[in-house]
């Protein structure tokens, strides 16, 4: 177990995501990068990336979203699309950029693969 977006986290989301192998992303989600800022006791910048978790913010992302981490969770690791709803029309997302990257993401439907490898990475979320 390792404390969520944690270096130990981010390591070991990385094994993960190299041993899940090809994950048959769907192209709306593989062709997007979107950096997150998580607010909280300490900022943590990171990045979805075709779907993947990493650390830190990638220049060609032309979308960032700041939240806090537990809004992150419950969205991207626990797939509840409400809180994420909620989220944005309370004022704990903001949303700089390009819009529609954000639309294109809630519209894909992570494969099989994808799901179980989240799965995995929620197992080894503290």
């Amino acid at each position: 177990m390792a404390a969520f977006l944690s270096d130990a986290w981010f390591d070991k989301v990385k094994e993960l995501t190299a041993a899940a192998g090809n994950l048959n992303t769907p192209p709306a989600l593989a062709a997007l990068a979107l950096n997150v800022t998580v607010t909280g006791a300490n900022n943590v910048d990171l990045c979805l990336n075709g779907g993947n978790f990493e650390k830190g913010h990638s220049a060609a992302a032309p979308t960032k979203l700041t939240m806090p981490g537990d809004l992150l969770r419950k969205i991207f690791l626990e797939g509840d699309q409400a809180a994420g709803m909620q989220g944005f029309m309370s004022g704990q997302i903001k949303v700089e950029g390009d819009m529609s990257k954000l639309m294109a993401m809630q519209t894909a439907r992570p494969s099989e693969e994808q799901k179980a490898l989240i799965k995995q990475i929620l197992a080894i979320t503290e």
